[in-house]
């Protein structure tokens, strides 16, 4: 017994030994040094022409109302946009690289713990028989004194060996999740790249369409460039004065909205088109949101504004309630006459959000001191558009959208309608889908503006 005990040891330790090396990071192949060489090297002149064709388009803003300016000016923007690719693409190649690279490691950490679990397995059920075991049998089943001093160090050895088993697995975890979550880093960072490229592209057609269109006209032609001219100024008064919809607020017009959004924008980075993409989508939720009264201060119960239907969960009693009768009575509004949101009865939960960015009132009194102060004022109001959108990019920023890039935007989105855990949900990545794909269009519009 005592033989076979001790040469069980030994198997096992060597077993832990082989599947399971002490802790060390994993590293795998990265790129040559000539080759992070070469690609900075051609990163570097891509920045150099960026700059230069846009000092060329700051030089000829001045001749905006000349043919030759704006076909001047579409030439920079076209080659500075076809740099801008090309530069993205050498970080997309780049991160690519990375991104296999965390893959290899993450493979390699998850085969190190599987193995250390075999081991780790093996210890574990020789580790219960030798408890069974007391000293006094281990004494008498051995030949000699000596024998049974070897067969105690073994078992201290493999107890040794299986503390040291399970703080090896618990680094290589520990290393697994670092890996991983800088695995997901990369992958954010390519997905905005590739974003940025199809934008890019985008705008270079349609800054060629445009340059087509202006060589088209004659150079003496003047009466004909000033149309062109005159079309212009009329489309951009025309996404100014546009009514932009928010809900349980007036409607305000495009160029105050944006006016807010960027002001907004200064103060916590939030990009303005996503700010004003979500109030677009928050416009079109449904037909019965934002119709409804409290009724009932005591179970949030309330009524609907114009059916005057009955709804039970119209907002929190103990979370939003009071914070509600306080905002009444600062604000000097009849409690059971502001209108708020009704509960989506497909989403479940509460209703109670006020104002064009739908707060309930509980998140809006986190917000509200930092929204007085950076618009200047005592008290904020939630139905407020400056206010209100004010509250938004603050939330949004919160939320991670403040670095910018699509990923970063695309989950502010998500958690904006579902919650922190939103980019991992159906409705959230729903939600922020369709915010997305109006920012691009919002985006467009405020870069027209800026250009007339």
């Amino acid at each position: 017994m005592t033989r076979r005990f001790q040469k069980t040891a030994i198997a096992l330790l060597l077993l832990a030994g082989a599947f399971f090396s002490p802790a060390h990071p994993v590293h795998a192949q990265e790129l040559s040094p000539a080759q992070r060489a070469e690609l900075q090297a051609q990163y570097d002149q891509l920045q150099k022409e960026i700059e230069q064709q846009q000092q060329i388009i700051k030089e000829t803003q001045a001749q905006k109302q000349s043919l030759q300016g704006d076909v001047t000016t579409l030439n920079a923007k076209i080659k500075a946009a076809q740099a801008q690719i090309d530069a993205k693409n050498i970080v997309i190649k780049q991160l690519s690289v990375q991104i296999a690279q965390k893959n290899v490691v993450i493979g390699k950490l998850n085969t190190r713990i599987e193995n250390g679990k075999v081991a780790l397995a093996s210890i574990l059920r020789q580790t219960q028989i030798l408890d069974d075991q007391s000293v006094v049998t281990l004494a008498l089943s051995s030949h000699s004194v000596s024998s049974f001093f070897q067969d105690l160090d073994a078992f201290v050895s493999i107890k040794q060996g299986l503390q040291e088993l399970f703080a090896d697995i618990r680094a290589a975890k520990t290393q697994t999740e670092i890996e991983k979550a800088d695995l997901a880093k990369k992958q954010d960072q390519t997905a905005d790249a590739k974003y940025e490229v199809e934008t890019t592209k985008q705008k270079i057609t349609q800054n060629k369409t445009e340059k087509q269109q202006l060589l088209a006209i004659k150079t003496n032609q003047e009466v004909e460039y000033k149309k062109v001219l005159a079309d212009r100024q009329a489309k951009a008064a025309a996404i100014r004065a546009a009514l932009f919809p928010l809900r349980d607020a007036q409607a305000i017009s495009f160029g105050t909205a944006l006016q807010y959004a960027q002001q907004a924008q200064r103060a916590t980075g939030v990009n303005a088109a996503l700010v004003l993409a979500i109030l677009t989508q928050e416009s079109n939720l449904g037909a019965n949101v934002g119709q409804c009264y409290l009724s009932d201060a005591t179970t949030g119960a309330g009524i609907g504004k114009n059916s005057g239907k009955t709804f039970a969960r119209v907002m929190a009693p103990t979370r939003d309630v009071p914070v509600f009768m306080a905002l009444a009575s600062a604000l000097g509004f009849d409690p059971y006459h502001q209108v708020v949101s009704c509960p989506i009865a497909s989403a479940g939960g509460w209703g109670g959000a006020m104002g064009p960015a739908q707060f309930i009132p509980s998140t809006w009194k986190l917000y509200a001191d930092r929204v007085a102060s950076a618009v200047g004022t005592s008290l904020a109001n939630p139905w407020n558009a400056l206010h209100a959108i004010t509250a938004m990019a603050y939330l949004l920023s919160d939320n991670g959208a403040s670095g910018g890039g699509y990923s970063a935007n695309f989950a502010a989105a998500a958690r904006y309608y579902a919650g922190w855990n939103g980019p991992s949900t159906g409705p959230g990545r729903a939600y922020a889908n369709q915010v997305m794909a109006r920012v691009a269009a919002l985006q467009n519009n405020i870069d027209f503006l800026s250009e007339n």
